[in-house]
This record gives structure tokens, sequence and C-alpha cells, in this order.
């Protein structure tokens, strides 16, 4: 258990350290490649849509493959997509290479997370989770860093070498015992999409990631506008992660013991007050805790879907793989709508008005967020069982 869970880790930390990569290098690119709002959001949304791609396909190569073959398949794309980057030259290139990253992504995930739940304690797999989302938020916390020293050292040094840790990440996947294959049915996925707690992690999943995606192309473009280098932006960046990865943590033990519903809520209105603050455009030192502690607040939501998400699948006998196969599309469609729907919004009449419309949906999130009994007709729910069956542990 310890050595996959050291495995599990060790792979969403690195996926998250690339996807976070381009947070300080998006202004150097907007300045090399004469890049618009629009342009920038549509390139920070490149990955979630081969995210969205690969999403079902990976879910479904993880159930019928098996879990250790979905993982080596997504590192294979992990390495092609990081040597793509390190030799791009233009707005094209790098559209694709981030193309093939999300969608290798989506085959890491749904094996990795598929692997674990199966391996793990129904009791503990909270805390597991929790500790998994912890790793991948260091991922993310790290990988401003590695964004900013390819600004400085040069993209081709730090991607190679990227590109060979996924030869690495290969080799450590080899060692470890494979889960056995499962067959997921069409009746299945019909049950676990009509599953309240299912659905409920899934737009829960897509408005976090919607919210990240809003995030990260207006806070990059606005802090270069007024100043502010490579280094410094990912610094902002690496401080929310920081704050995010306690937060998974203590957000995991906490679902075990009292439910999702208290952690769901308290982000959703903390984020909608931290997000009008972005909106009133205050000065650059305010904005940018602003964004750090927004990018936490909204990281708090992906523990509670995660659990969400394996719940419903356990209770309609849905194979976890595919489960997270349907994660990774609605993490994707969030994550592509939120910087290419921002970006574009921006371009045409500022950057308060996407951050009103995101107050907007964490509010609307936060009414709809209630007590298992409120589900019926709610478009988002989150549940509360009682304490001795809180969390994750089954029926």
């Amino acid at each position: 258990m310890r050595r996959l869970l050291l495995l599990v880790s060790s792979l969403v930390f690195v996926d998250t350290m690339l996807y976070a990569a381009l947070t300080p290098l998006l202004p150097h690119f907007a300045d090399e490649l004469g890049l618009s709002k629009l342009s920038a959001g549509i390139l920070v949304a490149a990955y979630p849509a081969g995210a969205l791609i690969g999403g079902l396909p990976g879910g479904a190569a993880a159930a019928r493959l098996g879990a250790r073959r979905a993982v080596i398949v997504g590192l294979v794309g992990m390495g092609v997509a990081s040597l793509g980057f390190a030799v791009a030259d233009s707005f094209w290139t790098l559209f694709a290479a981030r193309l093939v990253q999300g969608i290798g992504s989506s085959f890491t995930w749904a094996g990795a997370f598929a692997w674990l739940l199966a391996a793990a304690p129904r009791e503990r797999r909270g805390a597991l989770i929790g500790s998994a989302m912890g790793s991948a938020v260091f991922g993310a916390l790290f990988g401003p860093v590695i964004g900013a020293a390819a600004a400085i050292i040069g993209r081709a040094a730090i991607f190679s070498a990227l590109a060979a840790l996924s030869v690495v990440l290969i080799a450590a996947t080899l060692r470890l015992e494979p889960t056995p294959v499962e067959h997921p049915s069409a009746a299945a996925m019909g049950r676990a999409l009509r599953d309240y707690r299912f659905a409920a992690g899934l737009g829960l999943m897509a408005l976090a990631s919607l919210l990240f995606g809003i995030l990260s192309v207006l806070g990059p473009l606005r802090l270069s506008d007024a100043g502010w280098g490579a280094a410094a932006i990912g610094a902002i960046w690496l401080t929310g992660a920081a704050l995010e990865g306690v937060a998974s943590l203590l957000v995991g033990r906490l679902i075990d013991r009292r439910g999702r519903l208290l952690p769901v809520r308290a982000a959703l209105a903390t984020g909608t007050v931290l997000v009008l603050g972005l909106a009133a455009g205050p000065a650059p030192v305010i904005y940018a805790a602003l964004i750090a502690l927004s990018a936490a607040a909204f990281g708090i939501l992906f523990t509670p879907a995660f659990a969400l998400i394996a719940h419903g699948a356990e209770n309609v006998a849905l194979p976890q793989g595919m489960a997270f196969g349907f994660m990774s599309a609605a993490w994707a469609t969030g994550a592509f709508v939120g910087p290419a729907a921002g970006g574009a919004i921006a371009s045409a009449t500022g950057d308060w008005i996407p951050f009103v419309l995101a107050a907007t949906l964490c509010a609307i999130a936060y009414v709809f967020a209630r007590p298992a009994s409120d589900h019926v007709g709610a478009a988002v729910v989150v549940d509360r069982l009682p304490r001795d069956t809180a969390g994750v542990r089954g029926k």
C-alpha cells in the first residue's frame, strides 16, 4: 500500500507540475508570439481539451486493460509532450504539445486512482485521496518554479529532463503488481450518471477546474502588465498551492469524520468573496494575495469531489477506472471552458466581468450544496452521511 501510494503521489505530482509550469511562461509566450488574451486562453485550454478527448478512453483503458497499462500509456504521452514543449517555436506547436499532454494525463489519473482505490481499505479512502491530492497540489506548487526556470535557463533543457523523468516513472510502474481487469457495462455507466453522489462529484470537479482556469489566464497577464516577472508570478502560485496542499490533507481527514458538506460550503463561500475582490481590480500586491487565497479555496473542492465520485461509482458497481475517466472529462470540461471563455470575455469587456461570473457560479453552487436528505431536484448536491458512515465508508 505504501509503495502504491508513493507511486500514485509521484504520478499526480509530476502531472500537475507540468500543467502548472505554463503559468509563469504565459506572459513570455504572449510577448514572444504576440498572443492576445483569447489566444493565451486557448493555449491554457489546450491541456484540458486533451484531457476531455482522453477522459472516457482513459477510463475504459484503466478498466479493460488494467490500471498499470493505463498509467504507462499516460506516461508515454507525457514524455512525448515534454519533448514537443522543449522544441516548440510556434503557437500551434505549443498547442499540440499541450493537447497531447492532456490526453496522456487522462490515462495517468484514471489508472492511478483506480489502482489506489482498488487496494485501499474503504475506511481510509478519504485520507488516501487527500494524501494523493496533497501531492498533486505540491506538483502544482512546484510547476511555476519549473516554468520560471524554463524561462531563465531555457525550455529545451528543462522539458527534455522531464521527458527523461517519464521513463523513470514507467520503470517504477512496472515494478508493482497490476490490478485485475474489469468490464464496465453501459448499464452501470447509466446508473452512475443518475446517482446523485456521482453527479455531484462531477459537478464540483467541473466547477473547481473552471474557476482555476479563469485564474490561470487572467492572473499572470494582469501581474505581468503591472511589471511582475516570471519568478514573481510563479511565487504567487507557489504560495497558493502550498496553502491548498495543507488544506487538502486536512479536508481528506475531515471528510472521513464529518462528511463532505462542510468543506465544500466553506470553500464556496470563501471563493465568492475572494473573486469579487479580484473583480474590483485592487493594487497588484493585494491582487496577488487574492489570487493565492482564491486558488487555495477552489482547490479544496477537488478532494470532496473525488470522494463523491468514488462513493457513487461503488454504489452502482461502476469500475473505479471508468469512474475516474468520467472525472477526467468533467475536470477537462471546466478547465477548457474557464480559460477559453474567461480570456475571450476579458478581451472584449475587461477582466472584471469573468470574475463576477465566477463569483456568481460559486454562490449558486453554495445554494445547491445541501445535505443528502434535500437532494431531490437539486442540480448540485453534496451529501453528509452520519458519523459512523462518513466520507467514503460505503453504503
